[in-house]
């Protein structure tokens, strides 16, 4: 019964932070309104991490930075979806969310080395974003460039080839977004297909499943 010790209660806060995410979304500027259920989903995302925390597949010192990249994931995913928009007040905030959880964990783990790399990983992602953005806007939008940069510190956390994997299938998952699109016939998307879906999800599941990790973990 270990594992329902370590899964509920994250469950329970999951959805809470899903839920504070969503009202974030709803009372912005822009609001970018999204359905109730991203506060449960956001809540299966926290308590799936802890079961693997539980049943030792990730080390307990990793655990901030995989529950940091679910905490804004499925309500951003479901705004850029519906509005091709990532607003800022998710976008801005995941950083101290991400160099908090990255901070806690190279506290707690390999040490200084791990929240380095995490700092160059994220610049690197953010300036390779940037420079697409600049050169091809339809490609990418302001509010992918601003997630970037948060989600690039949490995967290089994990090592720089599970950044070089999120981004890869981020592309993927985007390309396989737009085709489908296009074979429904949508017009949903005529500005461009949204990449912050793919490049979350792309993240949330390279940081809960790190090799590199677990054998430091280990």
């Amino acid at each position: 019964m270990h594992w329902v010790i370590v899964t509920l209660p994250l469950a329970v806060i999951g959805l809470v932070v899903g839920w504070a995410a969503s009202r974030a979304l709803s009372r912005a500027r822009r609001p970018a309104p999204v359905p109730v259920w991203c506060g449960p989903a956001t809540g299966a995302l926290w308590g799936a991490t802890g079961l693997l925390a539980a049943q030792g597949v990730l080390p307990g010192w990793w655990l901030p930075v995989p529950l940091a990249a679910a905490a804004f994931a499925v309500p951003l995913a479901v705004a850029d979806l519906r509005y091709r928009r990532l607003p800022d007040v998710l976008t801005l905030p995941a950083y101290a969310v991400a160099l908090a959880a990255v901070g806690s964990a190279a506290a707690s783990g390999p040490g200084p080395p791990l929240a380095l790399a995490a700092l160059v990983g994220g610049a690197v992602t953010l300036a390779c974003h940037g420079a697409v953005h600049a050169l091809a806007p339809g490609s990418l939008g302001p509010g992918d460039v601003k997630l970037s940069g948060s989600l690039g510190v949490l995967s290089t956390a994990a090592g720089w080839p599970t950044l070089v994997v999120s981004l890869v299938l981020a592309s993927l998952f985007t390309a396989v977004l737009g085709a489908a699109a296009a074979l429904a016939g949508t017009r949903r998307w005529r500005d461009g297909v949204p990449h912050g879906p793919g490049l979350l999800a792309a993240t949330v599941l390279g940081v809960s499943l790190p090799g590199e990790v677990v054998r430091v973990g280990s």
